[in-house]
């Protein structure tokens, strides 16, 4: 089943939250949803969910329009908000119990659908426990089960990821990457390493509307000018003097007499660094260039202007 959007809009008060944006995600397809804090994310995802009406614009989910036929969409659609409420006095099980009965699940098909997703989820050893002694990312666990309760055929998860440990991250990144093989999943992550393990389409939103949409490959091969490297110096240095080599776009401060060196690709600066550190009179320390990254073609996408110069 896919998800449609198109000219969608939704405004609060004098703001647009969400601009007039439109995509299409097809079956079948996992795609990675990127922006930075207040781009619009989480409000096209509760568009999607039902949970907030659009001011204009069209939301079709599986074939079914959000604004006429809401209970429609939420029985296929599974939803993990960003926040995740949780009954946190409630046992795990009972809990996926109640959710369960929600969608109408009953009897010995609501017994072993919880079993199953209890088992799906790594959730067997914890399931007796009340959902208020587990941990971060066992209430993620909890969270991903309640989405996936009803076997939904479109998965909406909006940071899924939000605040666990290294270890809790690799193992919720396995279990969308297992659970989404049959399933149309959108999800919106901070984490670009997220994004390069489990997505092969990026859509980009900024400022409420979309910047960027395309296959991982194609993104990273059309964003593939210019260069970044890092770049320490033994002491001070005159930064301005650093951002106005020949070829540099922009520098960002880092600690330590290290800075990052943005370049637009005309010229290689590695030379202009070596000659620039000599003037200075400072010991370069060390010098290494990154290959292009999403990380870095994210924030070429979202950064503003003004940004630059506050951080410069």
């Amino acid at each position: 089943m896919s998800l449609q959007l198109k000219n969608l809009t939704k405004t609060y008060g004098s703001q647009k939250a969400v601009n007039a944006i439109s995509f299409d995600i097809k079956e079948g397809e996992i795609v990675g949803f990127l922006g930075p804090n207040g781009a619009g994310k989480s409000t096209t995802m509760k568009i999607a969910t039902c949970y907030v009406p659009p001011t204009s614009g069209e939301a079709w989910v599986g074939g079914f329009n959000v604004a006429e036929k809401p209970m429609r969409v939420k029985q296929i659609t599974g939803y993990l908000p960003e926040h995740n409420p949780l009954y946190l006095d409630l046992y795990v099980h009972e809990y996926l119990t109640f959710v369960g009965k929600l969608y109408g699940l009953t009897g010995q098909k609501l017994k072993g659908r919880v079993k199953e997703i209890v088992d799906l989820c790594g959730l067997t050893p914890e399931q007796n426990k009340r959902i208020e002694t587990l941990s971060k990312g066992y209430r993620q666990r909890v969270g991903l089960a309640q989405a996936l309760i009803h076997d939904p055929k479109i998965l909406i998860l909006d940071e899924p990821t939000s605040g666990l440990d290294p270890n809790q991250l690799v193992e919720i990144r396995k279990l969308i990457k297992m659970i989404s093989q049959q399933k149309t999943v959108l999800f919106s992550t901070h984490i670009m390493q997220e994004v390069q393990a489990l997505c092969d389409r990026v859509i980009v939103i900024n400022k409420g509307k979309i910047v960027a949409d395309d296959k991982l490959e194609f993104i990273l091969k059309a964003h593939a000018t210019g260069s970044v490297i890092v770049v320490q110096f033994e002491g001070k240095i005159d930064e301005v003097k650093l951002k106005s080599l020949p070829g540099v776009k922009e520098i960002l401060t880092m600690e330590s007499f290290s800075y990052k060196v943005i370049a637009d690709g005309t010229v290689d600066v590695r030379p202009e660094i070596f000659r620039f550190a000599s003037e200075q009179s400072v010991s370069l320390i060390g010098l290494k260039q990154e290959e292009n990254s999403l990380e870095n073609i994210f924030r070429d996408l979202t950064i503003t202007p003004a940004m630059h110069e506050k951080e410069d």
